[in-house]
Order: C-alpha cells, then structure tokens, then sequence
C-alpha cells in the first residue's frame, strides 16, 4: 500500500522527512489582495500588508477538488484539517474523500478534524509517520492516531488584537487598551475546537509563565512540545528554556509561523501544541 499523509497549510509544514506529504493552501483575503499560504509567500510582507490594513479581513479553505487532487496517486491516505471551528476545510475534505472514493473504491480514507491549528496538527502528522513507519495497517493506524489526539493539546499567545478587532471579534477599543497595557492574552484550543482566552498577562514573561503553568496543569510531563511563533524567536526559546528546567528530558522544537497561523495571532504572537 502506498500511504499518504495530507493536510492543509494551517499545520505549518510543508516538508516531512521521510513521508508521502502533501499540503494544499488555505488563502487569507483582504481589499488589498489574495494571500495563498503556500512556500511562495513572504509572510513579513504579508504581515506588513495586514498591519496597514483598514478593512475586514477572512480566510478561504481549499475546495474538495483540491483535497481530492492531493489523494490522487495514493491508495492509503490519512487526511488532516484545521478545527472545524475556524473553517470549513474539514468540510471539504470529507466531499473529497467521498469523490475520489467514487473513482477508487479500493482506497482507504481516513479525515481527522483536528480541533485545533498549527503545532499540534504537526504532532499528529509526526505521530502518523512513526505509526506508518511501524507498518501498521490502516484501521489500527485510524485507531491509534484517534486515542493519541486525545493526548494533544494547544495554547497560545497574542501580543496584538488589532486583527480580532478589525473582524468583530473584540472591540477596538478593548484592542487599544489592550496594547497601551502590554496586555498578551493566553488561550486555548477547547475540545470543541474553539479558541478562548484563559489569561490577560501583563507582559511577555508573565505570559511565557502561564503557558508553562497551564502544561503543567494539563498533565504535561516532559514529552514532546511544538511551538510555532510570529516573529518572535525569542519567546519560543524563553518557553524552551523554562520547560528544560523543570523536565530536562523534554523534546521542544519550534518553527515559524506561515501566512495562516501568522494571520491567526498576528505579529509576535506563539502557538504551542504539547503531549500530556
């Protein structure tokens, strides 16, 4: 069987490592152009661009045809989407998935809602390559990745909520105040897959300590973090260090943000996907 690992671009990934990878794009829109989230696109222009914008702003998830494409030339696929609850690729996997059913029966499909975005959706790409690897087959791959997403969770941190103002998600002048203050608010992904704010922190140490103390809190142990940041190295690697004290062992890695998780928490903003 030829296995394929898919998802869309929101897992921050373009490339793995020994896999059968594909992506396809989600896109962000504003009045001032289209933005594909794929290799091509600088994301400091793109930042620039939703920095000085004045209008709305939203995303476009790729169509069935496209989740459809990227199956093609596989027959064991196992397919992965941003939560559910931020946009309707999941949706448009599973048309298709029933689509290229259609013209190959003899395939096996598999779609996981991640309920999540970013560090986390690479977690269960990770784990699908080490089950793979193991040459287990389909249904007790379906099995075991379904009991591991169980053990994954997403927190993140924004620095700006200028964005969210801009699309009536807060006030503005929530947003204003926001920043006057330093305020960064620390959130998670629920198991629903919605994103809410647990901590207003004043400043980026106080908030590097409550991403830390909401691991903890979660059962963290010392497994394996991914961490996705906007252009800020420098709190990923705060959040590296403090981490290795308390459990030395630990496996933390982190990556820049590409256009849609850039688009999610904005210029300085983190997101860390973790094991229990």
């Amino acid at each position: 069987m030829k296995y394929r690992i898919v998802t869309d671009s929101s897992s921050n990934i373009f490339h793995v490592d020994g896999a059968d990878y594909k992506t396809v794009p989600l896109k962000v829109i504003m009045n001032e152009g289209e933005f594909f989230d794929d290799e091509r696109t600088n994301v400091d222009r793109f930042l620039n661009v939703m920095k000085h914008t004045k209008g709305k702003s939203s995303t476009s998830c790729p169509n069935a045809y496209e989740w459809m494409s990227a199956f093609d030339g596989a027959d064991t696929i196992f397919a992965i989407t941003v939560t559910g609850g931020l946009s309707g690729c999941y949706s448009a996997a599973m048309q298709g998935r029933n689509m290229f059913l259609e013209e190959h029966p003899e395939a096996n499909i598999y779609v996981i809602d991640s309920l999540s975005v970013g560090p986390e959706i690479q977690l269960l790409i990770e784990k699908l390559k080490e089950l793979i690897q193991q040459e287990k087959d389909f249904a007790t791959i379906c099995e075991e990745i379904s009991a591991y997403q169980k053990r994954t969770h997403l927190l993140f941190s924004i620095e700006s909520l200028d964005n969210l103002a801009r699309n009536g998600r807060v006030s503005p002048a929530i947003a204003k105040l926001s920043g006057f203050l330093g305020i960064r608010c620390v959130g998670e992904a629920d198991s629903e897959g919605k994103l809410s704010i647990l901590h207003k922190c004043r400043g980026e140490k106080k908030a590097t300590m409550k991403i830390v103390e909401e691991m903890v809190a979660h059962h963290y142990n010392g497994k394996k973090i991914r961490i996705a940041h906007c252009n800020n190295e420098t709190m990923a690697n705060d959040i590296k260090t403090m981490v290795l004290k308390l459990y030395p062992q630990a496996d933390v890695q982190s990556i820049p943000c590409t256009v849609l998780c850039s688009y999610y928490v904005s210029e300085h903003g983190i997101i860390i996907g973790y094991e229990e």
